[in-house]
């Protein structure tokens, strides 16, 4: 285990705090349409802060908790892709305007990263008490990994959410997004803004996205302050890059099926570790070196098997996958 002191913690999640400062003032004073030059100039920097984390921590730490960063990195990068399909899904169906997609997702980050740490907190007691959480973490994203797969080619059903149908039903909504308001007064009545329902139905993709995520950047390291770092970093970047590549998301069909196959390596990954300490250490790991490999060459077979599908067939589109069948689609297998 690395020797990570108070300082340390504190200055990082300093630094995170703010970045994300940066783009709340950003969203609240400045509302407008993110442009491409724009997108890629925030991209860019968000990519650059992450890597001079990484060189500065492969220098300070060693060699193998750098190689842990960057593979936890890319790892956690990669899944926030998917969860960009969903925003845009989730965008898509309330019809949120473009001068308040910034804030939108800047508030999804803030809720992403809250609940990361929680189950960064949760995740690394429970490691640390119990040896057999390798096993229940592996065979969770195996599973994860199988279902994903099985409905690579649908969509989250946004709508017909749980928590999303309850706030609808309780709370008093507008029509109108209300110049970006989350609560405002109609008639003397306090209502909220179909703003606040959206980022009820972000909180909830966030929510789903840490149950996974935070149990395969555990297959890639163990250590609590990699795994928060590389979740920030990656988070940090997500609400450029929804800008930035929103319009090519729809054409890498084959991600889904590529995170699946990451997910099921991770899970394999995590059990051999755990028979390897529980059970018998003639059972051979998978270094983090070669699945870090593995990882970038699942992504980057994805994503030029997927432009070279869309150019061959044009109307081939991506999606995001799904957990679970809708209900209307298991009646219609009936």
């Amino acid at each position: 285990m690395l020797e990570i002191g108070v300082l340390t913690w504190l200055v990082t999640i300093g630094l995170v705090i703010a970045l994300l400062a940066v783009d709340l003032v950003l969203a609240a004073v400045r509302p407008h349409r993110v442009g491409f030059a724009e997108a890629t100039a925030w991209s860019v920097f968000y990519v650059l802060v992450a890597i001079g984390f990484g060189v500065w921590f492969m220098l300070a730490y060693g060699g193998e908790a750098g190689t842990e960063y960057f593979a936890g990195y890319i790892v956690e990068k990669s899944l926030s892709v998917d969860n960009l399909f969903v925003f845009v899904i989730i965008m898509t169906t309330f019809a949120v305007p473009e001068e308040h997609q910034h804030k939108v997702l800047t508030f999804g980050i803030v809720l992403a990263l809250l609940m990361r740490a929680l189950f960064i907190a949760v995740g690394a007691t429970l490691l640390s008490l119990f040896s057999f959480m390798f096993l229940v973490f592996g065979l969770i994203l195996i599973f994860t990994a199988v279902q994903l797969f099985r409905h690579r080619d649908e969509d989250p059903d946004v709508e017909n959410n749980v928590v999303v149908k309850a706030a609808r039903r309780v709370l008093p909504t507008t029509e109108d997004y209300v110049g970006g308001r989350l609560v405002t007064r109609v008639d003397g009545r306090r209502m909220v803004t179909p703003l606040f329902v959206v980022l009820v139905a972000i909180g909830g993709v966030d929510l789903l996205f840490a149950l996974d995520s935070i149990p395969a950047v555990f297959g890639v390291t163990e250590e609590a302050y990699i795994v928060f770092a590389a979740n920030a970093f990656a988070l940090l970047g997500l609400r450029a890059l929804f800008f930035l590549v929103k319009g090519l998301l729809d054409r890498l069909v084959y991600l889904s099926a590529g995170l699946a196959l990451i997910l099921a390596l991770i899970g394999v990954k995590l059990i051999l570790h755990w028979a390897h300490v529980d059970l018998d250490p003639a059972v051979p790991e998978i270094p983090t070196p070669l699945s870090l490999g593995v990882i970038i060459g699942i992504l980057v077979v994805v994503t030029v098997a997927s432009l070279l599908k869309t150019r061959r067939d044009p109307s081939a589109k991506a999606h995001p996958g799904s957990l679970r069948a809708h209900p209307r689609d298991t009646e219609n297998d009936t």
